[in-house]
């Protein structure tokens, strides 16, 4: 760190959704009801996928990988805000807030990454349907998801570190509920030039690059759908890819709302206050949106919770 008027900090404060002492509660009671559904709804689909032969397919190995990744994506930041609110502290450590940062950074991308993955698997199932299987084997499925986690590992990993670099004041308050990287830039006493340019490039690449691919990719889908004769045809087709297309636009729109309601209002507040749909309320609805509009993870949720039963009762005897 440099001398002067910049130290090594020890800590950040955190500072919640509301500062009204008669809301903590409810905020507790919400979050926390929220952040269980996330991870037992989430935990339900990958635990379906895993145990049910029929979903050992392309398009439910990716979505099994994408309920591990939202379950890890809402880990990182609620629990520590439970815990603050709970002991009614603020604090975070210098270490745990770059802890933070690291994985907020590395699940957001996946998030990002393994959603262009299912469109381009849903751009093979429809527009090249009889040669699906040849295409997405098993090598290239797990070689998209291997690819995906090393770019997101080294991208988190380069953001962190030069994070590391930055120096601040005495005194920080972070106007989030959690670590995030902007906001932490924000409140550097050093030269955060560099910082900035490499989350901005970051930001048009890794999020660009991959909605510009499942545009293209769903482009291509409207055009064979529209071309199949039949409406029960054009159905069936379209129904493979709603509940992706739900996921894809909820999880765009909350977040394109984040950058608008920050750029909009200049309120840290306001920008917190809408970080909660993607950080929270979207990874809460992705099982609902799969699991509702799906006949087969109905079905296998359902025979995975009769298994589930029938080794309790045979526990029990």
């Amino acid at each position: 760190m440099q001398p002067g008027n910049d130290t090594q900090v020890s800590e950040f404060l955190l500072l919640s959704l509301s500062e009204e002492p008669e809301l903590q509660p409810l905020i507790l009671g919400l979050f926390l009801s929220m952040y269980l559904i996330t991870v037992f709804g989430n935990l339900l689909i990958v635990l379906a996928v895993s145990s049910d032969s029929h979903l050992h397919t392309p398009m439910y190995f990716f979505l099994a990988n994408l309920s591990f990744v939202d379950i890890c994506f809402t880990s990182t930041p609620v629990p520590k805000m439970l815990l603050n609110i709970q002991t009614q502290s603020k604090q975070i450590t210098y270490e745990g807030c770059l802890c933070q940062i690291y994985f907020f950074i590395l699940f957001a991308g996946l998030d990002v990454l393994l959603l262009s993955v299912m469109a381009f698997d849903r751009f093979v199932a429809i527009c090249h349907p009889l040669h699906y299987m040849v295409i997405m084997n098993p090598w290239l499925c797990g070689l998209l998801v291997l690819v995906s986690w090393i770019i997101s590992i080294l991208h988190s990993l380069l953001e962190s570190l030069m994070a590391l670099q930055l120096s601040f004041c005495t005194e920080v308050e972070i106007p989030h509920f959690f670590c995030e990287l902007n906001q932490m830039i924000q409140l550097a006493c050093s030269d955060t030039f560099l910082n900035n340019m490499v989350m901005y490039f970051a930001a048009v690449l890794l999020a660009g690059g991959p909605f510009t691919g499942i545009v293209y990719s769903y482009s291509k889908i409207a055009s064979s759908i529209l071309g199949i004769s039949t409406a029960q045809g054009k159905y069936k087709a379209f129904s493979t890819c709603a509940s992706h297309l739900s996921v894809v636009s909820l999880f765009y729109c909350t977040s394109l709302g984040v950058y608008l309601s920050s750029v909009a209002t200049q309120s840290s507040h306001a920008s917190a206050v809408a970080s909660v749909m993607y950080t929270v309320v979207t990874p809460m609805l992705n099982p609902f949106i799969y699991s509702l509009r799906n006949r087969d993870i109905k079905e296998a949720l359902m025979r995975f919770s009769g298994m589930a039963a029938l080794k309790g009762s045979i526990v029990q005897g």
